[in-house]
């Protein structure tokens, strides 16, 4: 993945995009003296706002990056003797610089295979089935899903659902990367229960999607949470205005902001794909777009002003956001379909 110099419409990814004006209104309202760290009336009522959007009993935490999210959601899943069974391709193996194996003090990867960065039954058969069930091998424990996945496919309610019933067969810990969880929603239009499948654990993001510094890790189970806790304070991830992060949250619970975002990501998103045709790599199920291009062509599309990620020799990724303008995605739509 290389980096493009700046440009005047970027797309390098929705980390970057600006921060939703009612999240800067919740920061502002947080900011008077209240009780520290997660004892504030904030914090304490995130499990009562997420039990009512996923329809059954939460325990929420609030952390700062996705990746304390996941890696300390999969801590509680996984011991350090453990593994964890994921994609080759997934944020945890490729983007978190060994975080899962800090946080999990030394619990390994299992990686699976799978279209478009996404898991099947049979490829976590494929992995976890030739482990012997000895002190020799790495037993596996838990069970991460990408939602979207790397290349932005969706999984769908069915295919979360077949994950889960071998993850109950198996005694596997079930977690949802969800950084981008509000896209999959959106693209999938179902209810967000039905979006994060059986799942024990979710990472529902926040940073991707309009936030400034704000992840929620959901459990759905309060043992899992109560472990979790302990877990947070001695990764540093406690922090003594947490009213802060759990503002964040609650601004985008309200009115179903984050829905409304990922609708908008996703939208500029579609403008674009619209202009492809044959160059997209993966079908465009939510805000990332990878796109053939040659080197030529990518050079093209910079001089015009166009930030963006090579990916590979001849490809690209676009990543949009709720903040997109329209505009932008239908310039670039124009620039690509003229290549």
């Amino acid at each position: 993945m290389t980096d493009t110099a700046s440009g005047a419409a970027q797309f390098l990814s929705d980390n970057a995009a600006a921060v939703h004006p009612r999240v800067w209104d919740a920061l502002r309202a947080a900011d008077e003296a209240r009780a520290p760290y997660d004892n504030d009336a904030l914090s304490q009522s995130l499990d009562e706002r997420f039990s009512a959007l996923f329809g059954r009993e939460a325990h929420v935490l609030w952390v700062a990056t996705g990746t304390a999210a996941n890696c300390l959601a999969l801590a509680t899943l996984c011991p350090p003797h453990g593994g964890v069974v994921c994609h080759r391709e997934a944020h945890i193996e490729v983007d978190e610089a060994g975080a899962p194996g800090f946080y999990l003090h030394g619990a390994k990867l299992l990686l699976a295979e799978g279209e478009g960065a996404k898991l099947t039954p049979e490829g976590v058969r494929a992995v976890i089935d030739p482990i012997r069930d000895d002190v020799h091998q790495v037993q596996p424990h838990a069970l991460s899903v990408t939602q979207t996945s790397e290349y932005g496919r969706a999984y769908r309610p069915a295919e979360l659902a077949a994950l889960g019933a071998l993850a109950r067969e198996r005694s596997l810990g079930f977690h949802v990367d969800g950084a981008r969880f509000a896209n999959a929603a959106a693209f999938l239009g179902c209810p967000p229960a039905a979006a994060a499948g059986p799942c024990d654990a979710l990472s529902f993001g926040c940073v991707k999607n309009g936030g400034m510094n704000a992840e929620a890790i959901v459990f759905f189970d309060g043992a899992l949470a109560a472990l979790a806790r302990y877990r947070r304070k001695r990764a540093g991830h406690l922090q003594s205005k947490g009213r802060f992060l759990a503002a964040q949250l609650h601004a985008m619970l309200d009115d179903d902001l984050w829905l409304a975002n990922g609708r908008a990501a996703n939208a500029a998103a579609a403008e674009i794909a619209g202009a492809c045709g044959d160059r997209l790599l993966h079908a465009v199920e939510a805000n990332e777009l990878f796109v053939r291009l040659s080197p030529t062509e990518r050079e093209a599309l910079r001089t015009q002003g166009f930030g963006f990620y090579d990916w590979g020799a001849d490809a690209a990724r676009f990543v949009t956001a709720w903040n997109t303008r329209a505009d932008d995605a239908m310039a670039l739509a124009k620039a690509i379909a003229a290549l």
